[in-house]
């Protein structure tokens, strides 16, 4: 039998181009979907995130609360506010007998 010896093809060149430019589209594709896969947040940590959210806006809420209650007995004691300066001449006025 003879040996062949002739060009390729021009189908098997194209078929070898093609396959080439088809395995570097599939690595960039893979490529791409895993930075995306980086940089996207998963579902578990969204919900972490809210989680935490959610407990930092009623521990917030807590506080401003009892800050407000606080401030507003203080304010609105009227009797705390007319015996604090009667309370203070008396201390005075006792700290003036002891230390003659």
């Amino acid at each position: 039998m003879k040996a062949r010896r002739g060009r390729q093809s021009k189908d098997t060149a194209l078929n070898n181009v093609a396959e080439s430019i088809g395995t570097a589209l599939g690595t960039i594709v893979a490529k791409a979907n895993a930075a995306q896969k980086a940089l996207t947040r998963s579902s578990v940590v969204r919900r972490v995130e809210g989680e935490t959210k959610k407990v930092v806006r009623k521990s917030k809420r807590a506080a401003r609360k009892t800050t407000n209650r606080a401030a507003r007995t203080l304010k609105s004691s009227k009797a705390a506010k007319t015996t604090r300066p009667g309370l203070r001449r008396a201390a005075s006025s006792i700290k003036r007998v002891a230390g003659r």
